[in-house]
Parts: C-alpha cells; structure tokens; sequence
C-alpha cells in the first residue's frame, strides 16, 4: 500500500520550476518556461476585423500566422507600448499565440516551497488564472497559467484570427 501511496504523491502537479519573467504596468510576472517558444521583437501586428480589443491582432512568424494577444489589455491595464515591449512566443492549448509585454526580465528557478496560492480578494475578483505567487530574488511574482489566462471563448476568438488571417 505503500508503494502505491507514493505513486500518486508524484502524480501530483507541483508549481515548482523555471519561469520566464517579464513586466507589465511595473508589476513582475512569471510564466512556466516549458510553454514558452521564443521572445522575439515587437512587430508590425495586422489588426483582424471584430476581434475582441485585447486580440491585437496577428503576425507572420516565419511563414506562420500566430495571434497577438495583449496582456495589459487583457488585464484592463491600457495598451502602451515601449521600446523594450516584446512578443513572447508560447504554446497555449495546442495554439501557438504570441503575448505582448513590456519587457523580458529573466529566468528563474522557484521552488515548490517559495509559491503560495493565490490570495482571496473577494467575490467579483478573479485569480484562477493565478498559478500561484512566487517569491524570488527578494521580490514577488505573480505566476500565470497560460492556459487560463483566456477563456475558452477568447481561444476560439484566437482560432478565427488565425484562420481569417490564412
């Protein structure tokens, strides 16, 4: 019985790892490096027709069409862009969508006992989209799970600027 209690310890998600960092508004977020492709420049973006405001629209990544999503917009932060605002290229439910930030920090190793959940702020406040909140380096970082930060309405609204971009 033993051996099968501590099998299903190991199967039990653990937030501990590598997590990209990267600014918006001032405040520092993480982002699971394994679901992160590439940084690349910002760049001119195509604005796709009746897309929700934050869907900034979508590049041609080396003969790839990828949405653009804007993360200040999407967290009702205002766009402003930057000369060191980026696209990080990430994998996102099967979807390679770029996210626009305002500048890359670093990669950092966080582990399972410098993460705690995602306080309660109340009704009407959402933090699903909250891995957790990591401390490192002597600073918090809100960590993220990529594949909540959009709902499943917002990916199909991802889905059509692809395809309407094809």
């Amino acid at each position: 019985m033993n051996s099968d209690t501590s099998s299903l310890a190991t199967l039990a998600p653990t937030r501990a790892g590598k997590y990209l960092t990267f600014y918006l508004a001032g405040e520092e977020y993480g982002l699971e490096i394994l679901k992160v492709s590439e940084i690349i420049g910002l760049q001119p973006i195509t604005r796709v027709p009746r897309m929700p405001e934050f869907v900034r629209g979508v590049i041609n990544l080396r003969g790839k069409v990828i949405p653009i999503t804007d993360l200040r917009m999407k967290f009702g932060m205002g766009a402003e862009d930057s000369e060191d605002s980026c696209i990080i290229v990430v994998q996102m439910r099967g979807i390679q969508t770029g996210i626009v930030v305002d500048r890359v920090s670093e990669v950092v190793a966080i582990a399972e006992a410098d993460i705690e959940d995602a306080p309660s702020f109340g009704s009407g406040i959402r933090t699903e989209f909250l891995l957790g909140i990591g401390k490192a380096g002597g600073r918090v970082k809100l960590l993220l799970d990529i594949d909540k930060v959009l709902a499943t309405a917002e990916i199909a609204a991802l889905q059509d600027a692809q395809a309407h971009a094809d």
